[in-house]
């Protein structure tokens, strides 16, 4: 049982190794591969796939995740059905890991240590995207908007683009008198609660709804299921505008929001400097790893309407085989080579080396449950 058990833990330390050092993926799209492993990888790794279920705002990741993990050896199935249901899965034992664009709450947290022993599960950050305020208004490509703007369309305070909330914010921009279709998440979604954290915090009142992963129904619009669906329905609606992450929107408009006296374009490295200027609130367990967003910032070169989107993850699995597989994904996941894949793949913003050292501990940390 000794050398097997060191014979596992020499495969680990080989996959975290060519994790750090082999070159990068930029494979954005296909799905995991549902055999054979194919790829290059320690064959000592378990068979079996790591299965997770969770936020399709990390889809276009994921999928580059997949592929470079299996190249490594290992097999990925995820179910991008929403940060709900992630963590519904993670928390019910139906799933390895959740992909959430919030971390659990205090409750869930509790209610995690039925599936993973009594220390619970972790909040491991992995994927820092924007999230982009997108339109479609054939012939403008950018405008400018503060937060009780934002807030005000999306509540159906305002309803046509030449209103003068719009356009005293953009001088010189040809806007239209059509209407506004609000188009909204249909699920549980982590971009909607931290969307509507964003409108809370940042709109001088305007929103006065508290912050929520499900759309709040007293204000109307159209809804689809997950990031592409709401994308697709904006795209088909000339007049829309939606939430939803930086990465699927395509040629869709994009605001820049305001922040002090400036207006922020979104990008990568903006997004990456809100969440440098957020406070870590982890704590549920020794190795929690929660950020909470700074919505207000100051400094303009900081975009908020950001997501720190994470891999719930159990602090104990009943089997080593579980230990093995959820230890060396999520090691390549949090790797340079996997933050770069994700770059490449979802233009998201790799994590600091901090957070990535910092959650390189708290995957070493991951035990067999007694």
């Amino acid at each position: 049982m000794k050398a097997k058990s060191f014979t596992r833990l020499g495969a680990l330390t080989f996959v975290g190794a060519l994790a750090l050092t082999a070159c990068g993926s930029d494979n954005a799209t296909g799905t995991a591969d549902g055999g054979s492993n194919s790829g290059s990888g320690d064959s000592s790794l378990p068979s079996t796939p790591l299965t997770g279920v969770g936020a399709s705002s990390q889809q276009a990741a994921i999928t580059a995740w997949e592929s470079g993990f299996s190249d490594l050896g290992g097999q990925v199935q995820y179910s991008p059905d929403g940060s709900g249901a992630g963590r519904e899965a993670l928390l019910a034992g139906g799933a390895q890991f959740a992909g959430s664009d919030r971390a659990l709450k205090t409750e869930e947290w509790e209610q995690s240590k039925e599936v993973c022993g009594p220390e619970g599960a972790i909040n491991i950050p992995v994927y820092i995207s924007p999230v982009a305020v997108a339109f479609n208004l054939p012939g403008i490509d950018s405008l400018n908007l503060d937060a009780e703007t934002i807030a005000k369309i999306f509540k159906g305070d305002i309803t046509t683009w030449n209103d003068e909330a719009i356009a005293s914010q953009n001088d010189g921009v040809d806007l239209p008198d059509t209407k506004i279709t609000v188009v909204h998440r249909s699920d549980d979604s982590g971009t909607t609660e931290n969307f509507t954290e964003y409108l809370e915090a940042a709109s001088n009142g305007a929103w006065d709804v508290e912050a929520d992963g499900n759309w709040p129904s007293q204000y109307a619009g159209e809804s689809n299921k997950g990031t592409s669906g709401v994308v697709s329905t904006t795209s088909s609606t000339e007049g829309a505008i939606t939430y939803a992450d930086a990465s699927a929107i395509g040629d869709l408009g994009k605001v820049s929001v305001k922040v002090g006296d400036d207006y922020v374009e979104l990008s990568a490295d903006a997004a990456a400097k809100a969440v440098e200027l957020s406070e870590r609130t982890g704590g549920m367990n020794e190795n929690d790893m929660a950020i909470t967003v700074n919505r207000t910032p100051e400094d303009s070169s900081a975009y908020p309407v950001v997501l720190v989107s994470y891999h719930i993850v159990c602090s104990g699995y009943s089997s080593q085989d579980n230990v093995d597989l959820v230890k060396a994904y999520e090691s390549y996941v949090v790797s340079s080579e996997g933050q770069q894949a994700a770059a490449d793949a979802a233009g998201s913003a790799p994590l600091t080396d901090t957070l990535s050292s910092d959650a390189k501990t708290a995957i070493d940390a991951i035990e067999v449950t007694q």
